[in-house]
């Protein structure tokens, strides 16, 4: 659900993103549990890290 939500926040912004879906990605999902996250969605920004639907931090992080 939230996940839609952070792609379509980013797409009416025009910022290109790649989509990594953790339950087909066995990678991403490693990937994940490194960083000490379980929950999705997790948007990676200059190397920041936004846990979930936080609009007012990705705003932040994106300059927009």
């Amino acid at each position: 659900m939230f996940c839609g939500k952070v792609k379509e926040f980013l797409s009416q912004k025009g910022v290109q993103f790649i989509e990594r879906e953790v339950t087909k990605d066995r990678d991403a999902l490693n990937e994940l549990k490194k960083m000490g996250i379980m929950t999705t969605p997790v948007t990676v920004i200059n190397g920041e890290k936004v846990i979930g639907y936080d609009i007012e931090r990705l705003e932040q992080l994106l300059g927009k």
